[in-house]
This record gives C-alpha cells, structure tokens and sequence, in this order.
C-alpha cells in the first residue's frame, strides 16, 4: 500500500479556498446537442443578410489585430445612439446582456447591498448578483406570472435595495410588466435612491412594450442585445441604455479594452440593416402566432408570449417525459420544469417555418 509523503500531502493542502457563498450556487446550463431542430435557446432562426457577410469580409481584411480595439467604442456607441434616438454618452456596450448585468452588480451592488427580483424570471439577475456578492431579495409573480404591484412596492420600502431588475418581456413566461407597475417602481425607487434595470432582450418581439425613455432625472437603465433580432448570438454583444451619470458609474467598473474590435465592427454593419431584420421580427411574430394557436388546440396550458418563445404546460403527459421524446425526434427544447414557480412546464422558441412545423408535429404525434 502507497501512502503519500508530508511533502506531497503538503502540495496536495495549498489549494486556494473559494468563497463560501459560491459553493451554493450551481452554473448557468442550457444544452447544447447535436439535433436538427434546436429550439430552446431563443436565438434567431434566420442568418444574417448575405450583404452584410460580403461588407464584413471586406472590411475585416483591413482589421490591424495587433492593436488594441478603440478602448470606449464610441463609433459602435454613436450608432446604437442614433437609432435609439440618444446621445453616445448614454450607452455602454459590452459581451452580450450578461457582461451588462455584471457591470451593473458590480457598480451599483456587491457587499452589504441587494438587489430585488420577482421569480419566475432570467436566471442571470440573480445568478450573478449573487457572484457579486449582491444580496438577492425574491419578490413572487401570481399563477398568470404577473408581479403585484403593491407587494412589490412594499418590498422597496422595507428592504430599499440598490437595484431592481424587471425583465419585460419577461424571459422565460413572455408577458410584459404594465405600464402601472413599472412608474410605481420607478417613483418609489427615485425617492430611495434605487436604480430600476429593465432588461428588454425581446423588446422588439413586443406589441405593447413600455414606451420609457432615458432621463438624467430618473433612475431607470435599459438593457438591449444584439443576440436575437439581429442574428448575432454567437457575437456575444449587448448594450445599456442609461442616464450618463450611470454609464460612468459602469464605465469604473469594466475592464480595459474588453470589447473586442471584430465585436465592435460586426454591431455597427448590423446597424445598418435595420429594415431585413425587422421583416425577420414580423416573420417570427406571425410564426408565433400559429405555433400559439396550433398549441392550445392540444392538451396543453399554453401562455400568451409577447417574446420569442412560448412557455406551456402539458397536461396529460410529465413534462420531462415529453421533453425526452422530442428530443428522440431530433428537437431540442427548454425544460424548465425544475425551476421555481414553473412546475412542469416547457418552452419553445420560435423558429423557422420548416422547424416550427417539424416541432409541432411532433407534439401531435405524442400527444396522441
């Protein structure tokens, strides 16, 4: 029998000890298989305009890559600034929404500070106030996923936390916060102090959505991305919408040139196909519609989706049991019948026509 010498006990102890709050906290997963209809991630099913893959190959011969990408990205801020109709000093841009949240935690929460939430919704709020080291408070939705005014308010004014996060639509239900909701936040918090976040990942999927805009006098910051509308989840870039004084705060807190210059380039060009990417927004929205419809015609609890995704609930067979045989017809969706407040519920995202047919098919034919 081997036994270990002191000396290699010795090496074996020198591990670094983690936090001890990061021990509870389990990794952000969503599956990524090798199947011929993959629905569960809400990416767009269309690629990108063949006219902006031939201007980025042509520009991209020009890229000097030994020099560092522009340090504040302002020629990618000025864009974005012109079609949200703001000034480049309002926004920030970053590696996808996820790095825009953390900039945010990381500026606005961490130790002895909290950030308030209303569960269902976008894992990552919590997920990475938490890595912050931002105190999570879990505000509920009711059985239609829709936040109480009144109890959210009440919530402020007890625990005053340095952030709220909405998500409207929200992700992973679909529905929009009301407008009556989001001003009673909103005034509660510009007395407290407090920053509102909404993170609008699927504005654009919306026929109703909130209509606010930004204001050096009121403390509400918009979170955008590239990755849905604009085809470009595997770019990773997204943006804050925000007051200036806000984007500095931001600004403290990011890494030097962390904005790759191909990222930068890639958002600009998108920019300027605006119109294709809106008749793809049109496409899913009315794709949206028939899958919706074709849905509640089965034995299915199906929620209405100003996004695009569909959150349902089977009601003759285990949600897992029909995730797992959808998954043996080659179709990959969200199982989210794990997560809080969604018990035995599924989402699908919307995606072209041939797939969108292909999943519901499928549904048909188990379901049977």
């Amino acid at each position: 029998m081997q036994t270990r010498s002191a000396c290699e006990e010795f090496e074996l102890n020198k591990i670094p000890l983690t936090r001890r709050d990061l021990g509870v906290l389990e990794g952000y997963h969503s599956p990524q298989l090798d199947v011929p209809v993959r629905l569960n991630t809400n990416e767009s099913p269309f690629p990108l305009p063949d006219t902006f893959t031939q201007e980025f190959q042509s520009e991209i011969k020009n890229f000097d890559l030994n020099r560092y990408p522009n340090r504040s990205a302002n020629e990618l801020c000025t864009s974005i600034a012109d079609k949200e109709l703001l000034r480049g000093s309002e926004v920030f841009v970053a590696n996808g929404s996820n790095e825009v949240i953390q900039s945010i935690c990381l500026a606005f929460g961490g130790n002895d500070r909290s950030a308030l939430i209303f569960e269902p919704t976008y894992a990552m709020h919590s997920q990475i106030a938490k890595i912050t080291g931002t105190r999570v408070i879990e505000g509920s939705r009711n059985a239609e996923f829709q936040v109480d005014e009144n109890a959210a308010l009440d919530a402020i004014k007890k625990d005053r936390p340095e952030i709220v996060f909405l998500c409207s639509p929200n992700n992973p239900t679909g529905n929009i916060e009301t407008p009556e909701l989001i001003d009673g936040i909103l005034t509660e918090l510009n007395s407290t102090g407090g920053l509102l976040v909404i993170d609008e990942a699927y504005k654009e999927f919306s026929e109703n959505a909130s209509e606010l805009i930004v204001s050096d006098e009121s403390n509400v910051a918009f979170i955008r991305t590239f990755s849905k509308v604009w085809s470009l989840a595997g770019i990773r870039l997204g943006y804050l919408l925000a007051p200036e004084w806000c984007i500095n705060m931001i600004k403290t807190v990011s890494l030097p040139y962390h904005l790759d210059s191909v990222k930068q380039r890639v958002g600009i060009l998108a920019l300027k196909h605006e119109d294709e990417m809106r008749r793809k927004v049109d496409e899913i929205k009315k794709e949206r519609k028939k899958v919706f419809d074709a849905l509640v015609s089965l034995p299915l609890k199906v929620w209405p989706s100003e996004a695009n995704f569909l959150l349902f609930k089977p009601e003759l067979i285990d949600a897992y049991k029909l995730w797992e045989e959808l998954l043996e017809e080659g179709i990959l969706i969200r199982d989210c019948s794990s997560w809080e407040g969604l018990g035995g519920c599924l989402r699908v995202t919307i995606g072209s026509k041939s797939e969108n047919d292909t999943f519901l098919n499928a549904v048909r034919k188990i379901l049977k």
